[in-house]
């Protein structure tokens, strides 16, 4: 995707950095693998024409020689029960892989959606992992089904996070016939950072391919899967491949407009707040993204009037909590390489955090513009973002800065770096917050995680009576951990966070705390033949204290067992035993709350999830126990139907009943959804997404109907619509259908210099 860039105000900074960094050769650079005696594999270069549909039948395919096969799952090791072939070439301009998935029985190949971007196991795939920049940290995934349709993403912490999100520019096709089905991938060089060292470039990769009815998987290279369910794509376990004689192809541009226009209306009460009234509004935008390669490893990207009409809706929420609510990001324009802008802080706090540009209280938020700019140069990872956004009833007029730096040391899993933000307001507002993190792999797979960071807000930087000292405005963490699924696991996670720390481009659900957390955990695989393929026990506990008070707040402990049949049926049981000590009242749905005070309390959870390769599958989670001074009781399911290629239905409810019986209040929740996707072709979807959640009274719809005739040309047409199915429970009442908007989008991606 084109979505994304580098700020016009921060060019000549981005480029000072290149210049001033250099670009000496990586470490990472060299030809070992990461198993003994597995030497680098010379990818072949292959001359003449090759014809992608599907087949390698082509003389060019024929000279490359086949890589070994192994199988990964269910068993380790053992001759994969069907014939798979894997190949790999590349020519002046692009990757190729071929896999050759041979079937016994081919009319039970399964082929469940031609979705793009369907990324599920429940088809059968092909699929590819490149460590494009040798980093073992992080890597980009492309994936064909027998239907002929694609999907790739991101990946970064070794391959413990994943973005599907993200969309390149490469091309696949598939065939299928009496003796199985066929894929060929055609990667384009310039759709990937890599790094000319000596005349080579030298990448990490592996291969799968999934038989969904049989769960079985095969995948080179020997990944074992005792390192974790998604091991065969982490970058770190990856054969080193080289490639000789690639120069990168000058410097490859795209340019992509895009023109948007609609309309649509939404109520809001009068100023006496005596009715709601109707404001209309017709839409009439346009704009562009713009991005060249700089180097083979270093993209500028930058943006005019961007827009995100075509993202589906948030998916509701019912909080039980006191914390505000974390939402992933949707928007493809910050998905690009967005590992480059990581800094956690521990679960799904981070100092950056992207929904913070361009949303207000879940509300679009004009941006005017910017850019970024994202890869490497020499042995830094960088990544630098500017954007204005424009005025809006929620916020001033803002530009919004991230800068972010990190290079490998130690070893190749070892890193240390820092970063930057700034959140600076049109009204004299300010917000500046710079950090320093390091992740450095000791010895084995245990890791030990550095973190410091300081906010400076405008009151404070006018302030001199130094009542705010820098502990105050910081926060600082140290974490180790052994990570992997088999055998013994544990973490230690310390931190303290100031009562004035505030990342105002991130995320963080407490303040002025400090935490400390302790799990151990324990894990098992078993032999054919034995009634469960994995077993697990975790003990996870966490304390978090009060600075100011020196208040212990909360205390949690959760013992956990996690079962998978060889079949791939997944059942966790788990308690959860809580201390709260509240110091003010909180609200819940319905007009319920819970006051100050202490409060213990136990809960029981279950979760079970289905074989994703079944074609009626479904996942189902219950708890059940005290709740504060009072109970719970929740119930989710969430069923999947696959009826055919053509058409797949989600969907799921969830209930949740809490009474406080002392304080008789109570209350029932219900959510749900449906999202149906009807798919004429690979290249014409049509996407429905339905919720109703009761606690809001409301019912929100989207539909999204998308032609995408090649990558980068879109056409979409958009219709949103919120209805208020309770329309006499508020004074004044409601409309019932309280906003609506219909959006037509036509994007078409220009290339130069390719």
């Amino acid at each position: 995707m084109l979505d994304s860039g580098a700020g016009r105000s921060r060019t000549a900074i981005g480029l000072a950095l290149v210049a001033a960094l250099g670009t000496a050769p990586l470490a990472a650079q060299q030809l070992s693998s990461v198993r003994p005696g597995e030497a680098a594999y010379v990818v072949p270069r292959i001359e003449g024409e090759i014809v992608l549909d599907g087949k390698a039948d082509e003389p060019a395919w024929q000279a490359v020689e086949p890589l070994p096969v192994y199988m990964h799952f269910p068993t380790f090791g053992d001759p994969p029960t069907e014939r798979t072939e894997f190949r790999l070439a590349y020519d002046s301009e692009y990757l190729y892989f071929s896999c050759e998935s041979f079937d016994s029985s081919p009319e039970e190949i399964r082929m469940f959606s031609l979705l793009r971007d369907e990324r599920s196991f429940r088809s059968d795939f092909c699929s590819l992992y490149i460590d494009t920049l040798n980093d073992e940290e992080n890597s980009l995934s492309f994936r064909v089904g027998p239907g002929g349709n694609r999907s790739d993403s991101q990946r970064w912490n070794d391959a413990e996070r994943n973005d599907s999100s993200w969309d390149s520019f490469w091309d696949g096709a598939a065939v299928r016939d009496e003796g199985g089905w066929y894929s060929e991938f055609r990667i384009p060089f310039s759709s990937m950072l890599f790094q000319v060292v000596d005349g080579q470039v030298v990448m990490g990769i592996s291969m799968l391919r999934n038989i969904s009815r049989k769960n079985e998987r095969h995948v080179h290279p020997a990944i074992s899967p005792d390192r974790g369910r998604f091991s065969y794509a982490q970058s770190s376990q990856m054969r080193k491949v080289v490639f000789r004689g690639i120069e990168p192809q000058g410097n490859p541009a795209y340019v992509r407009p895009y023109a948007l226009a609609g309309g649509g209306y939404s109520h809001s009460l009068n100023g006496p707040g005596s009715i709601y009234e109707r404001s209309s509004d017709r839409v009439r935008e346009a704009g562009a993204d713009f991005r060249v390669g700089l180097t083979s490893n270093l993209t500028l990207d930058l943006t005019a009037n961007t827009d995100f009409a075509q993202v589906e809706a948030d998916d509701q929420q019912v909080n039980l909590t006191r914390f505000s609510l974390f939402f992933p990001e949707k928007r493809r324009f910050f998905q690009e390489r967005s590992s480059n802008f990581e800094f956690s802080l521990g679960g799904n706090d981070r100092l950056f955090h992207s929904r913070t540009i361009g949303l207000a209280g879940g509300q679009p938020v004009r941006i005017y513009g910017g850019g970024r700019l994202v890869g490497r140069v020499g042995e830094w990872d960088l990544g630098v973002l500017n954007l204005q956004t424009a005025e809006s009833s929620a916020l001033p007029s803002e530009n919004l800065g991230v800068a972010r730096l990190r290079r490998r040391v130690l070893n190749s899993n070892s890193y240390v770096g820092g970063i930057f933000t700034s959140r600076l307001g049109s009204g004299g507002s300010r917000n500046i917050v710079y950090g320093a993190d390091a992740i450095l792999r000791l010895v084995g797979d245990d890791y030990l995680i550095l973190n410091w960071s300081q906010s400076f807000e405008h009151d404070e930087l006018q302030a001199e009576d130094g009542s705010i000292g820098p502990l105050d405005r910081a926060l600082a963490r140290l974490n180790w951990e052994r990570r992997g699924q088999d055998g013994l696991t544990y973490l230690l996670d310390l931190a303290r966070a100031g009562a004035a720390f505030d990342p105002g481009m991130g995320f963080l659900r407490r303040t002025d705390y400090s935490r400390g957390q302790a799990n151990l955990g324990y894990g098992w695989r078993f032999q054919p033949g034995a009634p469960i393929y994995t077993y697990a026990m975790h003990l996870e506990s966490s304390v978090f204290r009060r600075n100011a008070t020196r208040v212990v707040e909360t205390v949690e402990i959760a013992p956990r067992a996690i079962f998978e049949t060889w079949g791939l049926h997944q059942l966790t049981l788990s308690g959860l035993f809580r201390y709260e000590n509240l110091p003010r009242p909180f609200s819940l749905p319905e007009d319920t709350s819970v006051p100050e005070g202490i409060y213990r309390f136990a809960a029981a959870q279950l979760q079970y999830s289905a074989p994703q390769g079944d074609r009626f599958r479904t996942t189902l989670s219950a708890e059940a126990g005290q709740f504060f001074d009072g109970t719970l009781a929740s119930l989710s399911i969430g069923p999947v139907w696959d009826p055919s290629p053509h058409l797949n239905l989600t969907a799921r409810y969830q209930v949740d009943r809490v009474e406080f019986d002392d304080r008789g209040q109570s209350f029932t929740s219900h959510l749900m959804r449906l999202r149906a996707e009807v798919t004429v072709s690979t290249r014409t979807t049509v996407v429905g997404f339905v919720q109703y959640n009761k606690s809001d009274n409301a019912v929100v719809a989207n539909l999204r109907f998308r032609y995408n005739p090649r990558e980068g040309n879109d056409f979409y047409v958009v219709w949103n619509e919120g209805l208020v199915t309770d329309r006499y429970s508020f004074d004044p009442v409601r409309p019932f259908s309280d906003q609506r908007t219909i959006l037509i989008k036509y994007s078409h991606t220009l290339q130069f210099g390719i």
